[in-house]
């Protein structure tokens, strides 16, 4: 069994991994950039090992600083949770080579499942069923004539892609070297590829995916679906299991297909197949398969009891499955909703700044890296918020109630428009497609502002030490300004004041604040 596990990564994932590997008795290793120095996630750590400079390139993108920080930690796994390294088929080889354990599918895996064109192939060759599409020539004209071929509207994918990275959407022949232009230039600078597919676009799409696992006896089962067509800009940000509206006979179909393409080339750990669905005809095709674990796992635990990061660790060891498909059991409906420190009424551009929780509400799943820096670096995701009920609907109030009492402080967040986004009436309904969220306007709302006079209380209480996170004071964005802030010691309240023009609260030291407003000083 492994004994101890470094986690490649940071944030909620990390925190994530680590719970689950400390209830299995395993030692835990956290790395961190200087971005991270009074990281949210360090505290669930038995260790750390710093690793670099703020920019990922320098730090979590930096393979020998995190074999380094491996070797000398005495660690004998690495997982490395999701984005960053996890899906570097060559950084795989690299930590096997090294003697120790990959916490993943094998980089053969990963490499056959990596880029789109060969993973269309393999899926063809498996009698999965793929958009129809082109991917034979980069030729310019050759694409055009495929284009006219499939009829438009047609999508321009890129063939590394992720994360709708060197995607666009060509509406007719004038559209089309446009569409291929900006496409290919997203995809050089995201991915280093620049190769493309032409394929059919669905013009009512729904995204389904299928988790699978699989170990290294043979054995591969599929947990059942996901619901994951709430996306903005191609990025999900609300998830639901299981999958809805969908007849017995088509949730069979795609769950076969799942496993069939996994058997098929031997797949071992946890993996993701996604496929697009036509919302009139129910017709599925498949999308890609991500190799490693995904953001809205959660959901797939809540309806089936299972935690995904012990299956894992259990076939990383090499222990088998410790199920089979028919004893896997699927109970109520989960959401997912993940909070991003983004400002929707500013075309959702990411924020930074320190941000902490204030409360949050009972019953839910908090899954969170925060009481830390939003730092321009990194992903701007903050922390997800789950939810489990006996139906959908109920699962869905559940979560509209637990964003009304999640308080947070710092930067914006979509919170407000997550919010809104669940009480939409596709929403409600299971109607919407993945093209819902970017066709439709409606404000996002704001937390109220007694939840950031409380937020202050708590942080006072919180006595953080003068070196912490809080040591640079704590800035209120505009739209807290209407807010007051509770002054005191220890939480006994001295005395209630606006917050100043300048939206920033003085330092904040071991048991106490001070904040200047029109030159005098309360403390």
């Amino acid at each position: 069994m492994i004994q101890k596990l470094l986690v490649a990564n940071r944030g909620e994932i990390a925190v994530r991994i680590a719970r689950t590997a400390g209830a299995m008795g395993i030692g835990t290793v956290a790395v961190f950039s200087d971005g991270d120095a009074n990281g949210g996630h360090l505290v669930e750590f038995d260790e750390s090992v710093h690793i670099g400079a703020a920019p990922a390139s320098e730090s979590y993108l930096n393979q020998d600083a995190v074999l380094s920080a491996a070797v000398s930690s005495g660690a004998d796994a690495i997982h490395p949770g999701y984005g960053f390294l996890a899906e570097n088929a060559d950084f795989a080889e690299r930590v096997i080579a090294a003697g120790l354990t990959w916490v993943g599918p094998s980089p053969n895996a990963m490499r056959a499942m990596g880029l789109k064109i060969e993973a269309r192939r393999l899926a063809e060759a498996a009698g999965v069923p793929i958009i129809p599409g082109f991917d034979e020539s980069q030729d310019v004209a050759v694409m055009r004539a495929a284009a006219e071929k499939l009829g438009y509207p047609v999508m321009l994918k890129a063939s590394a892609g992720g994360g709708g990275k060197g995607i666009r959407i060509a509406a007719g022949p004038e559209d089309f070297e446009a569409a291929l232009r900006e496409a290919t230039d997203e995809s050089s600078r995201a991915f280093g590829d620049s190769d493309m597919i032409v394929e059919r676009y669905i013009t009512q799409p729904r995204h389904i995916e299928v988790q699978v696992i699989g170990d290294s006896f043979g054995s591969f089962i599929h947990l059942g679906t996901r619901e994951c067509s709430l996306q903005r800009k191609h990025q999900k940000v609300i998830e639901e299991a299981p999958a809805i509206n969908l007849s017995n006979e088509t949730r069979a179909a795609i769950t076969t297909a799942a496993v069939t393409l996994g058997s098929s080339i031997g797949y071992e750990n946890a993996g993701t197949v996604e496929f697009i669905v036509d919302a009139e005809t129910e017709e599925f095709f498949f999308l890609e398969m991500n190799t490693r674990l995904q953001v809205e796992h959660p959901v797939t635990e809540e309806i089936t009891g299972l935690d995904l990061v012990e299956l894992q660790l259990l076939v990383a060891a090499g222990r088998p499955l410790p199920l089979k498909q028919d004893e896997v059991r699927f109970t109520g409906h989960a959401f997912e909703a993940r909070i991003n420190a983004e400002d929707p009424s500013a075309g959702f551009m990411p924020q930074t700044g320190p941000i902490y929780a204030t409360k949050v509400p009972d019953g839910v799943r908090w899954e969170s890296g925060l009481i830390t820096e939003v730092s321009p670096h990194y992903d701007s995701m903050l922390a997800k918020l789950v939810v489990h009920g006996d139906t959908r609907d109920v699962a869905r109030q559940k979560l509209v109630a637990a964003l009304e009492g999640l308080h947070l402080a710092g930067p914006r967040t979509n919170q407000g428009f997550l919010h809104r986004l669940l009480q939409q009436p596709d929403v409600v309904a299971g109607t919407a497609t993945t093209r819902f969220v970017d066709e439709i306007e409606f404000p996002a709302s704001t937390p109220s502002p007694a939840a950031y006079g409380a937020a202050a209380q708590l942080v006072y209480e919180a006595e953080m030490p003068t070196d912490g996170p809080w040591g640079i004071g704590l800035r209120l964005t505009p739209h807290h300004r209407d807010s007051t802030i509770l002054l005191g010691y220890k939480g006994v309240a001295e005395r209630v004041v606006p917050v100043p023009a300048s939206g920033v609260i003085g330092s904040v030291g071991p048991t106490y604040a001070a904040v200047t407003l029109g030159g005098e000083t309360y403390t």
